[in-house]
């Protein structure tokens, strides 16, 4: 696809400020999907589709794509490239602030997404109440090694917890920087997300649980005991009582669930 041609023609240009940079790499937009399994039967949402990159490989594979583009100039190359054309997989354009906007009924998430936007995409997506079944997406390099991080190192924190706990996570490879035009200062990652169904058994109240999880890491060097200051009484027996002794960045996702139950 001649990502920079059409963006050269119709005059837009990235903003570099946004994190916003176009996916030029047709083999790595092919393999976003296969990593997504993408089939006949999925309904496929997309966040920040640019020019299609993505949306082209998903209307190959897909029963139906949502593209979700900020970009007034952009969503019009979108519809004209793919809205109306004879093809069994629908594309709709949607017009709009993934952060603003109510998602549609999807199965599953595949996009190189704005990388100023990762943490709040992402959280949305984690938190969605249908839930988001698989996503495979593109992030920064260092963001991707947040989301996969083990407790007591430089980079594990709230997304580590909250991503663990919801989600399978896996970097399946890193990219290089020339496979976005312009192209970034930082090297980039896909990752894939499975949604844990046993993460909606254990966290009943997601939201409650990113709140929990978002304090504590606020106070990320004091003790959990310090940072709660919970009654004798929350606490039966000696349960959970060895785990407030520990700080935010030493518990393992599973010894959060554990505290969050009884705090």
């Amino acid at each position: 696809m001649e990502v920079k041609r059409i963006l050269t023609e119709r005059g837009v240009r990235a903003t570099r400020g946004l994190g916003q940079y176009f996916l030029i790499d047709d083999d790595v937009a092919a393999r976003m999907v296969e990593y997504a399994g993408v089939g006949s039967g999925d309904v496929v949402l997309e966040i920040g589709a640019g020019v299609g990159s993505v949306t082209e490989k998903l209307a190959r594979k897909a029963k139906k794509v949502y593209a979700v583009e900020k970009d007034k100039e952009l969503c019009e190359i979108l519809r004209e490239r793919y809205v109306n054309k004879e093809s069994k997989t629908e594309v709709k354009v949607i017009e709009g602030d993934i952060m603003k906007i109510e998602l549609p009924e999807f199965d599953k998430v595949v996009a190189s997404i704005p990388f100023s936007l990762s943490s709040p995409i992402t959280y949305k997506l984690l938190l969605h109440d249908p839930g988001f079944g698989l996503a495979v997406l593109l992030y920064q390099k260092e963001f991707a090694q947040k989301m996969v991080a083990k407790p007591r190192s430089n980079l594990y924190g709230r997304l580590s917890v909250i991503a663990q706990t919801l989600a399978d996570v896996e970097i399946l490879e890193f990219v290089h920087r020339d496979a976005f035009y312009p192209s970034p200062p930082v090297k980039t990652a896909i990752v894939r997300l499975t949604e844990k169904e046993k993460g909606r058994r254990i966290v009943e109240e997601k939201r409650k649980f990113f709140e929990f999880v978002s304090e504590a890491f606020e106070h990320r060097r004091k003790k959990m005991r310090n940072i709660f200051k919970p009654s004798k009484t929350s606490f039966p027996g000696s349960l959970a009582l060895e785990e407030l002794e520990w700080r935010p960045e030493e518990l393992s996702p599973v010894k959060f669930v554990k505290l969050m139950k009884y705090i």
